[in-house]
């Protein structure tokens, strides 16, 4: 058997303020202590930064959109508004799906500002990882991008930053064109290419108008419509099971409720359509179907054993993406 090595005193404390900075998990620990990072304090704090926030954005103006724009939506921006204002020289802020090259964020050349929402965590708290980078892009200087770091375990989260009474209202774009101000020097061959990879992966995809964040997108063999919705999931369950075996879950003929996901604790219907039917095609009867929904959730009644089948079909059928 291998030796034990013999135990060593650990070194006095050198941080006073009782302030541990956070650095590599394999430097040496700020606290003096002649260990490791992640053996000493960043125990803790890999801890607090990991444990899972199951709905990070719950709180925010548009929960059901933001999660699309996370997991769905390739190409899409939205205003932010912050709830103290906007610093000087930042003349707006701007969420984006994605950003060249994965940047978390991006300070442009006249300072505005650009946040990205669907690059990695590296905690289990979204909103305080974004937070965090739209404070450094808030502080970068204009025309640099804002490098990807671990979060510190204290800090404000989205819901601290954003003015909770302002509108989510996200425009779908075609492509990423909008990385590009119009004014700006389109020779950074980088960015070019990054555009162009970015353009030729991006599924087509529409939002409706006539009922809240349901997105249509285009594939080779056939449509979708994928719908976030805000409902408890057990409940939204049950409603969906008891249109499925009533018959009245698909939204006209031909089309059929397939399954869901469940992203960041909200759940997401899902339904295949033909070809040939557009968004536009979708919007009526999606609003029909919001009405049957609602009086299939306004209802208490224990599940039939039709209705439990379809229940159990559409559990079996739910893809967790986060």
């Amino acid at each position: 058997m291998a030796k034990k090595r013999p135990q060593t005193k650990a070194a006095k404390a050198q941080v006073t303020n009782g302030e541990i900075p956070v650095v590599g998990a394999r430097e040496p620990c700020p606290c003096g202590s002649g260990r490791r990072y992640k053996a000493c304090h960043g125990r803790a704090a890999a801890h607090a930064v990991t444990e899972l926030v199951q709905r990070p954005f719950e709180g925010l103006p548009g929960e059901c959109d933001w999660v699309a724009l996370r997991e769905l939506v390739p190409a899409a921006t939205v205003p932010l508004t912050l709830k103290d204002g906007l610093p000087e020289g930042v003349p707006s802020v701007t969420l984006a799906t994605v950003l060249p090259m994965a940047w978390p964020a991006l300070r442009r050349d006249d300072g505005s500002v650009l946040l990205a929402l669907q690059n990695d965590s590296s905690s289990g708290d979204l909103a305080r990882d974004l937070a965090d980078t739209l404070q450094r892009a808030l502080e970068a200087e204009p025309g640099t991008p804002v490098a990807p770091r671990r979060v510190p375990s204290e800090g404000p989260r989205l819901q601290d930053l954003l003015d909770p009474n302002s509108d989510f209202a996200p425009v779908v774009h075609e492509g990423f064109e909008f990385w590009i101000p119009e004014s700006a020097d389109n020779s950074n061959a980088e960015v070019t290419a990054s555009l162009e990879r970015a353009n030729a992966a991006a599924i087509p995809t529409v939002k409706l108008t006539g009922v809240d964040s349901a997105y249509w997108c285009e594939t080779p063999d056939k449509n979708h419509l994928r719908w976030v919705m805000p409902h408890p999931e057990e409940k939204l369950l049950d409603a969906l099971a008891r249109l499925h075996a009533a018959g009245t879950s698909a939204l006209v003929d031909d089309t059929r409720l397939v399954g869901s996901f469940r992203a960041h604790g909200l759940m997401v219907p899902v339904w295949d359509l033909p070809t040939s039917m557009s968004a536009e095609d979708c919007e009526k009867p999606a609003a029909e179907f919001a009405e049957r929904l609602a009086a299939a959730l306004a209802s208490d009644a224990p599940l039939t054993p039709e209705e439990r089948r379809a229940r159990g079909g559409l559990t079996n059928r739910q893809v967790t993406l986060s």
